[in-house]
């Protein structure tokens, strides 16, 4: 008779991160040895070079470690603010110059609807904000799926648009149709 797999504890980033605020540095170094590789890859996606995905991990750690006490659980999870801390460290940087990066008429929308995003986050409260995360997967459900794969490729990936083409094996200029028109619809959707 075989042994059963061993049961691994689920990790509370929420207490994580509050015990990163009251100074213990034994919860940041358990929040980097359980996440550091899956957000190592989050910035790599979007700085695009390792050296400067090592230096956004870096700096998002330091940010965490300092501004752990600024997490309220009851705003979200603490494993999303995580996440948040090293994606906005890794635009941050791209968007300082770091790297060069053409910004087309598309992305600055994408970038202005995401910050509105954000700010919306921010300020709802967490039922509403469940809320509207339920209608916004229903929204993104009624999409055809290579608008869906397209807009979740750029904004949850990270993504260029020639990337986006690249894994789709579609022409550059139907992939930046297709995100524009499905971030129509999913707009008229939320509304």
């Amino acid at each position: 008779m075989q042994n059963p797999p061993p049961t691994i504890a689920p990790f509370d980033y929420d207490a994580a991160l509050m015990a990163c605020a009251r100074g213990d540095r034994l919860a940041l170094q358990q929040l980097y040895q359980r996440e550091g590789r899956y957000l190592m890859g989050v910035a790599l996606r979007i700085v695009r070079q390792r050296q400067q995905a090592e230096d956004v991990l870096h700096d998002a750690f330091i940010s965490i470690w300092q501004r752990a006490e600024t997490f309220n659980p009851a705003r979200g999870e603490g494993r999303g603010w995580v996440y948040s801390v090293v994606r906005n460290a890794a635009l941050n940087m791209v968007r300082s110059g770091a790297r060069q990066v053409d910004v087309s008429e598309d992305a600055a929308e994408a970038i202005d609807d995401e910050a509105a995003l954000a700010t919306y986050a921010a300020a709802g409260d967490p039922f509403e904000l469940r809320a509207d995360l339920g209608r916004l997967e229903n929204c993104l459900n009624g999409l055809a799926p290579a608008r869906r794969d397209c807009i979740l490729f750029a904004y949850v990936e990270g993504c260029s648009h020639g990337e986006i083409a690249e894994r789709l094996q579609t022409p550059l200029g139907t992939v930046k149709a297709w995100i524009l028109r499905g971030m129509r619809a999913l707009r008229e959707c939320m509304a």
